[in-house]
């Protein structure tokens, strides 16, 4: 999934929230690191999501990975 803020053109930064109902197997270590080995995900719900940049909620998703890199001080970003 990718992500374009629809004010701003940002595509590289976002806050992401999320709602996740997951099944996860922790390791940890005898020194208390904990390392997630595996992860089941059985339901996932975007709640929001918020430009970094310009603090818009007005993104835009699309399929596949971003190949886009957009300088926030370029004019192609505003």
């Amino acid at each position: 999934m990718s992500y374009r803020c629809d004010a701003c053109g940002n595509k590289t930064r976002f806050d992401v929230y999320e709602t996740k109902k997951v099944r996860a197997f922790h390791h940890f270590t005898l020194a208390g690191d904990d390392t997630v080995e595996e992860e089941e995900v059985f339901a996932s719900e975007i709640e929001k999501i918020v430009c970094r940049w310009c603090g818009a909620t007005d993104v835009s998703a699309g399929d596949g990975p971003d190949t886009g890199v957009t300088d926030p001080a370029s004019s192609e970003a505003r």
